[in-house]
């Protein structure tokens, strides 16, 4: 089973910078076969998606929210799908998650935007905290 592990979070400041790493926990998956979802829960809220990269075109998918704020890409080299968040602000404050995305649900997942608690992505990993303070 595909399992991620993320990094790269920390404390930063309003208008800051981070970059965020997703990798497979185990050897033997590449990553550039999967569309690939970065999730983030912030403190008493649910999951929500921030950012998908697609593995037939391409294509990066953004949250109005992120979009211009959030870059995500694919580093082929090192088998692993970054994000790379600037001018970060308080309301960014979160833990985030990758996950893959079924190709069979990614228009919900990652264009309406939608999870289904319960359904999609039964466990999550540790992944990597990210908060926003002045």
């Amino acid at each position: 089973q595909l399992q991620f592990v993320e990094s790269g979070g920390g404390l930063v400041q309003p208008g800051g910078s981070l970059r965020l790493s997703c990798t497979a926990s185990r050897s033997g998956f590449n990553l550039d076969y999967y569309n690939i979802g970065w999730f983030r829960q912030a403190p008493g809220k649910e999951h929500e998606g921030v950012s998908c990269i697609s593995s037939t075109d391409g294509h990066r998918y953004y949250r109005d929210s992120v979009r211009g704020r959030f870059t995500i890409s694919r580093d082929h080299a090192k088998n692993t799908v970054d994000l790379q968040i600037d001018s970060l602000k308080p309301e960014d404050t979160a833990t985030y998650h990758c996950a893959a995305v079924p190709i069979q649900h990614l228009f919900r997942i990652c264009v309406q935007w939608r999870l289904i608690s319960g359904t999609d992505f039964a466990s999550w990993g540790q992944g990597t905290q990210v908060i926003v303070s002045s």
